[in-house]
């Protein structure tokens, strides 16, 4: 079934209503999920009624679709304009400067708004999104192939590309605190802590020997936690609609009866998987704060932490972007404040660092920004290289985050 109805002519006004369907659909879509936002919705911020929608797009999984198709034909525009340069510097600093100067097309009406990929996974029919989203990674991940990386593994590419392709998508949602104006400029900074990383000349790649002592963790081990762990992992995959009850008692092989006997509701529930996600944030980055050592060495441990857990059996985090899922707008916006607290803690570990001359001079709040995205990110990583473990990540991902990713291979733990 095509994604659009096509039987009737293709007139101007025919495509200016389906445009301005997209564009309030991609805004919807941000704001409340696929599954959250609805087609009255949308169709209300256009001055339609539902069945007008329907013309055009028969289900909200088809307009869901060509809202994310239509966003990774603009990314793989800009990777196939920033492909030019020999150098895989210039290829990167070329696609995030497109990435911003699209942005600020977006900010100031010049071109329609795009939805971020955050519920791919929660599309029913989602084959065709996949396979558009696959080409173009693969396209961003040329432009780290050249002379600079050719000492690098495939796994080594994918996940350096992986990397940068979360940093840009990430930048959609902080890049509004800036004037559109100054887009450029936060892009090229973004380019330099890509490409040069945050450490200063005399600082190098060592993960904590201590892994106990940066070690988060979960609440023990008990049936609630698994019943946090089963709904967060849904949460990511499915959005907050998509994560129902008989869902979350399937993947743990219990009845109904049984998730009601531990959990008084879903919303509670889910409220809980931001509360333990939180707690495991924090607690590594106290430690980042309070422990000894350069201002570097706490924020590298801090990361490889975090995304050691993300990897771990007691992981995933709840992805930030999972704040859609929550249905009540106070709420996400008390989630959405608690995370920007937690990023401006990991701004405050690198500012000690560029105190101490660990951290090269640079703008901490956006070397903030891009570790968090890396961390957030590593809940994905496996999709792009299957053979990173736990303990392989640090070196095999969180290295290239800190120390750029032009820097020498991490071994994934046997990947090719």
């Amino acid at each position: 079934m095509p994604t659009s109805i096509t039987t009737s002519p293709q007139t101007p006004r025919y495509q200016e209503k389906r445009e301005a369907i997209l564009s309030a659909a991609a805004l919807l879509f941000n704001e409340h999920g696929l599954r959250g936002a609805t087609l009255t919705d949308i169709a209300g911020n256009v001055g339609l009624v539902t069945n007008s929608v329907t013309y055009y797009y028969r289900k909200k999984e088809d307009l869901a679709k060509a809202c994310l198709l239509r966003s990774i034909a603009a990314f793989d525009a800009l990777a196939l304009a920033a492909a030019e340069p020999a150098a895989v510097p210039e290829r990167l600093r070329a696609f995030l400067r497109g990435l911003a100067h699209l942005l600020a097309d977006i900010e100031e009406g010049r071109h329609p708004p795009l939805i971020v990929f955050n519920d791919i996974r929660a599309l029913p029919e989602r084959a065709e999104v996949f396979a558009a989203y696959t080409n173009m990674f693969r396209r961003v991940r040329t432009l780290l192939t050249g002379e600079e990386t050719a000492a690098l593994t495939r796994d080594d590419l994918n996940a350096r590309a992986h990397i940068v392709l979360s940093v840009a998508n990430w930048m959609g949602p902080w890049i509004g605190r800036y004037e559109a104006g100054e887009y450029e400029r936060v892009a090229d900074r973004v380019s330099d802590i890509l490409i040069g990383g945050i450490g200063s000349a005399g600082s190098s790649w060592s993960p904590p020997d201590a892994e106990a002592a940066w070690r988060p963790a979960g609440s023990a081990e008990s049936t609630s936690e698994a019943f946090l762990r089963a709904a967060t992992v849904l949460v990511n995959e499915q959005g907050y609609r998509g994560a129902s009850i008989d869902k979350i008692s399937a993947r743990l092989n219990v009845t109904k009866g049984s998730f009601y006997h531990h959990n008084d509701n879903k919303l509670d529930l889910i409220s809980e998987c931001f509360e333990r996600t939180f707690a495991v944030m924090r607690q590594a980055l106290i430690l980042a704060e309070t422990c000894s050592g350069s201002g570097w060495s706490r924020a590298c441990a801090a990361a490889c932490a975090l995304v050691r857990f993300q990897l771990s059996a007691e992981g995933p985090l709840l992805r930030a972007t999972a704040t859609s899922a929550l249905p009540d707008k106070a709420q996400r916006d008390r989630v959405r404040t608690t995370l920007r607290r937690l990023t401006e803690r990991m701004n405050s570990v690198i500012v000690d660092g560029m105190v101490d001359g660990s951290v090269r001079p640079l703008d901490p709040a956006i070397a903030a920004q891009t570790s968090i995205a890396t961390i957030n990110a590593a809940a994905e990583l496996h999709r792009w290289a299957p053979n990173v473990t736990p303990a392989s990540a640090a070196g095999f991902y969180v290295r290239p985050a800190f120390e750029g990713v032009l820097c020498p291979s991490g071994n994934a733990g046997g990947a090719q």
